[in-house]
């Protein structure tokens, strides 16, 4: 019997089926490849970034017991709106001493006015004596040099010379004592004014003590710095608080903005000003749109508790990241959902 030849057609189709496949995975390796290298010749990218935002800390300035506290937890408020009230009782008592403390002083300086005017007046009267002593003074030397003339040739008896010459003696005590009354007054009253200057010096002491006293009671009603959420209360009604304690904060409306840690070897193509995408994880659908803003003077690890120091141990290089802040441009619906914190990937279009 002869023996039947079968062609072999199935393994010829299964080797030709094999390139095809190759090829197609080639050829979309390739334009993968290419669009890839595209991409990366216009983008630098980083998924190490997050949204930041102002977040501003109130501290109590006084302490005391909380009386009342107006916010609820994570609730918007607005600048300057009073959101907690310290009880302010033994503030109202401090400023209610200050006030009568520059009353008192107050009083002092009308009592020292009074003497001022009462010594001016001895002062002239003073004044008034010493002149008409002057007077009497100038007659009395007159007389005696007259009288000294006279008894020399006999027309005066010795016994008027010897009484023009007590008249002068008396008239000069007088004048001299006349003389020192007023200048002690003069010296009295400069010596009352410097006390007054004291006096007032101490009064205006006593309103700086009495605006002390109104701006610690100012700070017993704790105020929004500024427009935002407050958030982290941590205090409650009765509770006592210290000056310097932080009672909450507020995240602060139009200041949230992306921190992009880039590798150091990614700078050379960044600029201010170039357009950036920006997906944010937890809004996959939403597509953001930013601006790179500018950048950080030191690397993230520069900043931190204990920042490297290669030349104190063996060295490994490794790449440092730069933060790097960008402006989101977006409207206020998509702003209102951003929150400090949240995961985000950036990739910067720059320019050649």
């Amino acid at each position: 019997m002869a023996k039947e030849h079968t062609t072999p057609q199935e393994p010829k189709k299964k080797n030709k089926v094999i390139p095809i496949i190759l090829g197609i995975v080639l050829l979309g390796g390739i334009i993968f490849g290419v669009k890839e290298y595209i991409y990366f010749s216009k983008h630098e990218d980083t998924d190490d970034a997050q949204i930041d935002g102002d977040i501003s800390p109130v501290v109590a300035r006084v302490g005391g017991y909380v009386d009342s506290i107006f916010f609820e937890e994570n609730q918007h408020v607005n600048k300057d709106q009073v959101l907690v009230k310290i009880d302010d009782s033994d503030y109202k008592i401090k400023l209610e001493q200050a006030v009568a403390a520059k009353t008192g002083a107050g009083s002092s300086t009308g009592v020292n006015e009074a003497q001022v005017l009462s010594q001016t007046a001895a002062s002239a009267s003073a004044r008034a004596n010493a002149e008409s002593a002057a007077a009497r003074l100038d007659k009395a030397m007159k007389d005696y040099a007259r009288y000294a003339n006279l008894v020399k040739d006999g027309s005066v008896t010795q016994q008027q010379f010897d009484q023009a010459r007590a008249d002068r003696d008396v008239a000069q005590a007088t004048y001299n004592a006349a003389q020192d009354q007023y200048k002690a007054s003069v010296e009295q009253i400069g010596a009352t004014k410097s006390q007054m200057n004291v006096i007032t010096t101490g009064v205006s002491q006593k309103q700086v003590d009495i605006d002390y006293a109104k701006l610690q009671l100012g700070y017993t009603t704790v105020k929004s710095p500024s427009s935002g959420i407050a958030s982290k209360k941590s205090i409650q009604i009765g509770q006592l608080v210290q000056a310097g304690q932080t009672l909450f904060s507020i995240v602060n409306d139009n200041s949230i903005f992306i921190t992009a840690n880039f590798k150091e070897t990614q700078l050379n193509n960044l600029r201010n000003g170039e357009k950036v995408d920006i997906d944010i994880d937890a809004f996959p659908d939403l597509k953001v749109e930013g601006t790179v803003y500018n950048f950080a003077p030191a690397t993230g690890a520069k900043f931190s508790l204990l920042p490297p120091d290669n030349a104190t141990g063996n060295f490994v290089k490794v790449v440092q990241r730069v933060p790097v802040k960008i402006k989101i441009n977006a409207g206020k619906d998509v702003m209102d959902k951003l929150r400090p914190g949240m995961s985000v990937k950036v990739s910067v279009i720059y320019k050649d």
